[in-house]
C-alpha cells in the first residue's frame, strides 16, 4: 500500500519554541490516522506544515509523492484541508459557500455543479442548499466544512480537531461520514483530535508530545501494554477512595472517570491490589461498590505515556 503523506524528521520553531521537533510519520492510502495529544503539543502546526501553510525550518514531507517545498502546487491539489477554526461566509447560502470553494480550486462549471449536489446530498444538507450559512446549526456548518474540503475530489484530508464544540450525536454523525467517505472515494485522512473514543475509530494512533511522535500503532496494540494494569473502582466517599488507593505500594497513578477510578498498578500486582483494597477501603471508611480489573483504554494508555 503506497504512502499518501509522508513527514521525516519536520522541525518548526516560533522563536525559542519548539512547536515541531523531529516529527516523522506516513499515512498510508486509505488510512484514517489519528494524531492526538494535550494542548500545545504541535498537532495544529503538523497540519499546517502538511497542508503548506507554514513552511518546515528543516525536514520533508510530500502528498501523493509531491514533495511540498518542491512541488507546492502539485501537493496542495491533492489535499482537502478543514481547520480547527474554519470559517464559513455566513451571508452566503450552503450552495454559496461550496461554490466558492470549488471556484477557488480551479474547478469548471461543468464540473462543479455536479460535484455540488452529489457532496451536498452526501453530507446531508441538499435540502439545506439555499440556506445561509449562519443560519445552520453547529452540526450543520461542521458537515458544511466537510463538503468544502471534498468538493474537489482531494486524495488526502487534513482534518484539525474537526468535531471541537459540537454534541456527541453530531460527532458520531461526522465520523459515519468520514468512514463512509474513506470508504466510498479511497482518501486518506489525517485527522486531530482531543477525544479518545474518535482515536479509537482510527486505523491507527500516533501520540503526539512536545513536537514528537512518542509511539504509534493501532489502538488496540497501544492499550495492550496496559493488559492486566488497569483496574475500576466505584465507591463513596470519592475523594477517601482516591487517597486509599494511592497509598496502595501497588497502584502506579489514580484517575477519574466519572463516578468511578481508574487505577493503574505495576506490571503482576493487579491480583494482590484486589485482594487488598477490600480491607483498604474499610480502614478508610469507603463503601465499594465496584472492584474489578478491567481492559485498559486508550485514555489509560496515553496518560501512562505522558508520565513517562
Amino acid at each position: 500500500m503506497s504512502d499518501a503523506i509522508v513527514a521525516t524528521n519536520l522541525h518548526k520553531s516560533f522563536g525559542s519554541t519548539h512547536a515541531v521537533d523531529g516529527l516523522s510519520l506516513t499515512v498510508s492510502a486509505g488510512e484514517i490516522y489519528g494524531l492526538v495529544g494535550p494542548d500545545g503539543a504541535g498537532k495544529t502546526t503538523t497540519m499546517r506544515l502538511l497542508c503548506g501553510a507554514l513552511r518546515a525550518d528543516s525536514g520533508a514531507a510530500s502528498i501523493c509523492g509531491y514533495d511540498l517545498a518542491k512541488n507546492p502546487e502539485l501537493a496542495r491539489e491533492q489535499i482537502g484541508y478543514l481547520a480547527q477554526r474554519f470559517s464559513l461566509y455566513g451571508d452566503l447560502t450552503a450552495m454559496e459557500n461550496l461554490r466558492f470553494f470549488a471556484e477557488v480550486r480551479g474547478l469548471r462549471g461543468a464540473d462543479w455543479r455536479p460535484r455540488m449536489l452529489e457532496i451536498l446530498d452526501f453530507v446531508g444538507l441538499a435540502e439545506f442548499a439555499d440556506r445561509r450559512a449562519e443560519q445552520l446549526s453547529g452540526g450543520m456548518k461542521q458537515k458544511l466544512g466537510l463538503a468544502t474540503a471534498l468538493v474537489h475530489r482531494p486524495k488526502v484530508l487534513l482534518l484539525d480537531e474537526p468535531t471541537g464544540g459540537v454534541d456527541p450525536v453530531t460527532r458520531q454523525d461526522f465520523w459515519q461520514l468520514l468512514i463512509g467517505i474513506v470508504n466510498r472515494e479511497g482518501v486518506s485522512v489525517l485527522i486531530s483530535t482531543p477525544y479518545m473514543d474518535e482515536a479509537s475509530r482510527c486505523t491507527r494512533v500516533g501520540f503526539i508530545d512536545r513536537g514528537r511522535i512518542i509511539t504509534e500503532s493501532a489502538p488496540r496494540q497501544i492499550t495492550e501494554r496496559l493488559a492486566g494494569r488497569v483496574i475500576e473502582l466505584a465507591g463513596e466517599p470519592r475523594e477517601a477512595m482516591r487517597h486509599a488507593a494511592l497509598a496502595d505500594p501497588d497502584v502506579e497513578d489514580v484517575q477519574v472517570f466519572g463516578d468511578r477510578l481508574h487505577l493503574r498498578v505495576k506490571g503482576g500486582s493487579a491480583n494482590r491490589v484486589l485482594e487488598r483494597l477490600p480491607g483498604e477501603m474499610q480502614e478508610a471508611g469507603v463503601q465499594v461498590h465496584r472492584l474489578r480489573s478491567i481492559a485498559p483504554t486508550l485514555e489509560d494508555a496515553f496518560i501512562e505515556l505522558l508520565e513517562r
